[in-house]
């Protein structure tokens, strides 16, 4: 009796991220005040991609929940901090230090 590995077809669907790869976390802001924030993240760059668009003004995302935040235009809260709305969608994110080859990270 001989292993075979399974076919591609047969194979449990694994997450970039579960599969060991070089992927941004599944949650991250730039707020530094925020508990997602983490700046050596940040400082290699992340690409976001929501609902198939390349975005680049997130202020925080979820892979796993499915959203993003992006600031309300100019607007400011009462601190001084930009007002942001949440939009729920399909997010993708990657590191762009990687290239264009760089594995994404996927729900």
């Amino acid at each position: 009796m001989t292993e075979e590995s399974p076919s591609p077809e047969t194979a449990p669907a694994v997450p970039v991220a579960a599969a060991g790869a070089d992927v941004p976390p599944d949650r991250l802001a730039i707020n530094p005040r925020s508990p997602y924030f983490d700046a050596e993240k940040l400082r290699r760059g992340v690409g976001i991609r929501f609902k198939g668009v390349v975005r680049n003004n997130v202020e925080e995302y979820s892979i796993s929940e499915g959203w993003v935040r992006v600031q309300a235009g100019k607007t400011m809260d009462r601190k001084g901090n930009p007002l942001t709305i949440k939009l729920n969608g399909p997010v993708e994110a990657w590191y762009e230090d990687l290239g264009e080859d760089a594995p994404v990270a996927r729900a």
